[in-house]
């Protein structure tokens, strides 16, 4: 299944190397074999591995567009290798790191340093960097030095930028380096609590909570500001049935404004904290059943165009605090593509295809890169899984545990991930 052509049918898929040799029906091994050994693309008498996939679906390597991997700064929590290898699992070929590391990646050494690292990871780790200097939302970075440097965006992701003048300087500056300014809506105005809905349960737990306004009155701003700029703005986890009313008039008058969804906010809603206590904890919080179901709507008409994990890891003995001083956010990478299948495709609100879109093709667009595709001569990124075939969410690769899925029957089973042309995971084989 190819969400970029529209392919959808049995046959062969033929690797070489980094790339994909052939796409097509019985595929000569042997033959295809010979004549890349002839043109010197591979070694003569090359061992031939041949993965029988039939039954499951072969398609282009997914892409996170929003992950933490807590490195520099909180490796206890996760590092660049572990979260690389937790993606590998879940069918991710590439990811972005937020740049909320500590410190920030908010200058080109800091960005160079961090991508080096990446480099030795098992999948294309790609890296963000800060909008302003130290997060603090007050002066801009060196944006054309961090463009220069490989930044793939800017965000300042985990904290809002309140100052407008400096939002939209920073605007100003992305659309003119055609590079995505991606953000986290939650004016601390309307914050009595974070992680948790201001609404039934947070009353019930005597907890004051964080209302859906402190994202909707910052979507609205950021809207109308990419509107005047003609930035390219991602809204980051939305999470408010409203906010997703304001993108998509936003969307109607011209903005290039997009949205991406969670896992969490279209399976979840705010009683997943009454049983899942600090693991439901997230900011933004989980919302009520209108909330979610308005997310959904958004998927299902394109107003929301890329689903992201948001993949936050902290250590057990953090997340064991009460909810007050335990930090916000879940692992997602390894449950992701069976929540879309369970959430999404299960229902009928969306097709399989349509899913693959939203966690690859779509992605890889809108942050200026060539899309992955199943076609001759492509990356050979390339991940292998059953839809139906259902598996327990009790094993991570990820350093931490901290998810309110543990436990659940998911569908779409992972049985391989291909980066670059190496098998990165291999459910056979896991550790």
């Amino acid at each position: 299944m190819d969400p970029v052509s529209g392919m959808d049918r049995v046959t062969d898929v033929l690797v070489c190397g980094a790339f994909i040799a052939a796409v097509g029906d019985d595929i000569d091994i042997a033959r295809e074999a010979e004549k890349m050994a002839g043109l010197g693309i591979l070694p003569e008498g090359s061992a031939v591995k041949e993965i029988d996939a039939s039954g499951l679906i072969v398609a282009p390597g997914l892409m996170d567009a929003h992950v933490h991997f807590r490195d520099p700064g909180q490796t206890y929590k996760e590092d660049v290798f572990s979260g690389a290898r937790a993606a590998a699992k879940g069918g991710f070929t590439t990811v972005i790191c937020m740049a909320n590391t500590i410190p920030p990646v908010d200058t080109p050494e800091r960005l160079k340093a961090l991508q080096e690292r990446e480099e030795s990871a098992c999948i294309h780790v790609l890296q963000a960097a800060c909008v302003t200097e130290g997060m603090k939302g007050k002066r801009l970075t060196d944006m054309e030095a961090l463009a220069a440097a490989g930044a793939v965006s800017f965000t300042d992701d985990g904290l809002p930028i309140l100052d407008e003048k400096v939002l939209e300087a920073a605007f100003i500056k992305a659309a003119e380096l055609d590079i995505p300014v991606s953000l986290h809506e939650e004016d601390p105005a309307y914050i009595d609590a974070p992680g948790v809905n201001k609404g039934r349960v947070a009353e019930l737990l005597n907890y004051g909570g964080a209302s859906h306004l402190a994202e909707d009155v910052m979507v609205q701003r950021d809207c109308d500001i990419a509107l005047r700029t003609g930035a390219s703005v991602c809204i980051q986890h939305i999470s408010s049935g409203y906010s997703v009313d304001i993108v998509r008039k936003a969307k109607a008058k011209g903005a290039d404004v997009h949205a991406e969804a969670t896992p969490h906010h279209f399976t979840l809603t705010e009683d997943a904290v009454l049983v899942s206590g600090t693991n439901a904890r997230m900011n933004p919080p989980l919302r009520t059943e209108e909330d979610r179901q308005r997310i959904i709507e958004g998927i299902k008409d394109g107003t929301i165009d890329m689903i992201v994990t948001d993949h936050a890891p902290h250590s057990p003995e953090e997340k064991a605090r009460p909810m007050e001083k335990a930090p916000s956010g879940i692992i997602g990478l390894e449950t992701s593509l069976g929540l879309g299948i369970l959430s999404l495709v299960r229902p009928g609100h969306i097709s399989l295809m349509k899913l693959l879109h939203l966690m690859s093709t779509a992605p890889a667009e809108f942050y200026r890169m060539v899309p992955g595709t199943i076609a001759g001569g492509a990356a050979a990124d390339i991940v292998i899984f059953s839809e139906s075939e259902t598996w327990k969410a009790d094993h991570f690769r990820s350093k931490s545990v901290n998810s309110p899925f543990i436990g659940w029957e998911l569908p779409g089973r992972v049985h391989f991930t291909i980066c670059a042309g190496e098998i990165v995971y291999d459910s056979e084989n896991e550790d």
